[in-house]
């Protein structure tokens, strides 16, 4: 007797195999003096939902409708890509990449560390490009990042992040969005 897999399973646990490669592919990218501060989790079922109705929340309070929108993403993806990083400056002598002297007056102004920065985002294409090649459908939300940030669950270090929502759908979830959002 053959056990048959329907598609949406296999899609399903292939979506949250590649989340686990994006992880890894976010934590082995290239960081700044070799310094890693990147932290990343995968959101699903009811965290996922927690981070779709903090989104929901900003729109509100903000008007920026496009957290609404973004949530809709979330809400109709397996899981949740997210990555941040720690804003721990490299300490580096006469840098000033971040327009700041140095580290401590960057610091005392809130300002993230440039090469923190720099990390991040090559972390997040390291990621994006592990989704791309299994052909699953994602999209960087910064949205999703602000979400994130109200659910505490990244370290008080990390102030930016950004969430990457994974889906297996017969048409992208994240085309055609400004329309849709038109549309509601």
């Amino acid at each position: 007797m053959t056990d048959i897999i329907k598609s949406i399973d296999a899609e399903k646990r292939t979506a949250f195999a590649v989340a686990d490669l994006m992880a890894a592919a976010a934590r082995t990218a290239p960081k700044g003096c070799g310094v890693d501060e990147i932290e990343t989790f995968i959101l699903s079922g009811s965290e996922k939902d927690i981070l779709a109705k903090h989104m929901n929340d900003i729109a509100r309070e903000t008007g920026a409708d496009f957290y609404r929108r973004d949530s809709e993403n979330v809400n109709d993806s397996h899981c949740v890509v997210m990555i941040g990083v720690k804003n721990i400056p490299l300490a580096l002598d006469a840098c000033g990449l971040c327009g700041f002297k140095d580290c401590a007056e960057m610091a005392e102004a809130g300002a993230h560390c440039a090469f923190k920065l720099t990390d991040l985002g090559i972390a997040l294409g390291s990621a994006v490009s592990v989704a791309a090649d299994h052909r699953i459908d994602n999209r960087i939300l910064f949205s999703a990042g602000k979400g994130a940030l109200r659910m505490n669950i990244f370290s008080d270090r990390v102030t930016v992040c950004y969430g990457i929502p994974l889906s297996t759908k017969g048409k992208s979830v994240f085309f055609d969005r400004a329309e849709q959002a038109e549309q509601d």
